[in-house]
């Protein structure tokens, strides 16, 4: 397998822009608004990740759970390391190393993590027609990957970017999804861009058939950007607007009610 090249990739830059205005108009209020605090900002990232209850019995693409025991593992694993990335980038690290993969498996799929602690797949993998790369491949292109990331100052790019290959390489036997989503929102948490999550079963299938096509395409053409790839990229600066538009709503909701309560006393 080929690496998609850094210098291949088409953004859609009006896009990034609209999310920068987005992200920049919700931290106007919470630094220049006197209704709003500190932590409303946090508060309201962990209830959006945690509000996950309503997907119980959809095996979508971010969350892997066919009963409520399943549910409630999933979520618990979910909380544990969503705490361990808010200290990592509260100590100001970002995701950078190959070393956060496995600390991310370790925590969200401790069963895959204890099937092959801190090394990559050995077993062959196939996703729907994507034949993933050998095992004695995936180490040399997971360090490829972290070292093409470099050349990517824009960390929405970068965690696009992240997210379409690692799925693309898949280093471990089990887990990849969690880790690779989670990964690619501590780049965006770290830039002070909200996390974003597939919440719906319809949302779940243009990414797994978007992702397919993409990845068929590369297969037959390594080094050609083709629709589909970019159909990708599209559909997560679509994800990372509305995560930001509704971030917004949310903060902003806040203040107005903080208002309302002031004005009356």
């Amino acid at each position: 397998m080929q690496l998609l090249p850094v210098e291949l990739i088409k953004i859609n830059h009006a896009k990034i822009t609209q999310i920068n205005r987005t992200v920049k108009a919700i931290y106007r209020l919470i630094m220049f608004s006197r209704y709003h605090l500190d932590d409303d900002l946090l508060d309201t990232f962990l209830t959006s990740m945690h509000n996950l209850t309503q997907l119980l019995g959809i095996k979508n693409a971010q969350m892997e759970a066919q009963n409520e025991e399943e549910l409630a593992e999933y979520l618990e694993n979910l909380k544990v390391t969503l705490a361990f990335m808010i200290e990592e980038i509260e100590s100001h690290q970002q995701f950078e190393k190959e070393l956060q993969l496995f600390q991310l498996l370790r925590l969200v799929s401790p069963e895959a993590y204890a099937k092959h602690p801190n090394r990559y797949r050995t077993t062959v993998v196939q996703i729907g027609a994507h034949m993933c790369p050998l095992p004695a491949e995936v180490p040399s292109l997971v360090s490829a990957l972290f070292f093409q990331m470099q050349s990517i100052h824009n960390p929405i790019i970068r965690g696009i970017y992240l997210h379409h290959e690692l799925i693309r390489i898949h280093p471990f036997a089990d887990g990849n999804g969690r880790v690779t989503r989670l990964a690619k929102n501590w780049i965006l948490m770290y830039e002070l861009y909200p996390p974003i999550f597939i919440n719906d079963s319809q949302s779940k299938k243009e990414y797994i058939s978007t992702l397919k096509n993409s990845f068929k395409e590369l297969a037959n053409n390594p080094t050609c950007w083709n629709e589909y790839t970019e159909q990708f990229f599209e559909q997560e600066l679509d994800r990372i607007l509305e995560s930001s538009q509704k971030l917004y709503e949310t903060v902003n909701e806040i203040g107005i009610q903080r208002r309302k309560k002031s004005d009356s006393a």
